[in-house]
């Protein structure tokens, strides 16, 4: 799946390990664990094989989320995305990775 990072420190986050700003700043196991999950994106033909994964939790979105999906970091954080077909081919673009976001927050 092609990613496109929808805000710079997400791809600060996956590149570097670390985000530039001091807003963005999360516990290293955090950081870890969202390269991977973001690997794993990365590493999938589409959606439906996110689907099938079954520790990522894909879903979509409601409410004033509509239109976005996500898939789970861990289980404080989850990473939102928009969901784009280019030729048939679906691409998660990063899918926009629009946020790494503390839903219980």
């Amino acid at each position: 799946m092609k990613v496109i990072y929808g805000k710079t420190y997400l791809k600060e986050l996956h590149l570097h390990r670390r985000a530039n700003d001091k807003k963005h700043r999360f516990q290293p196991d955090v950081i870890k664990r969202y390269i991977k999950t973001v690997e794993i994106m990365i590493s999938v033909k589409n959606v439906l094989e996110l689907s099938r994964i079954n520790s990522l939790r894909y879903e979509k979105l409601s409410g004033n989320k509509k239109g976005l999906s996500s898939v789970r970091v861990n289980d404080k954080y989850r990473i939102e995305f928009e969901e784009h077909a280019e030729n048939q081919e679906s691409i998660a673009t990063i899918c926009n990775l629009i946020e790494l976001s503390n839903h219980y927050n």
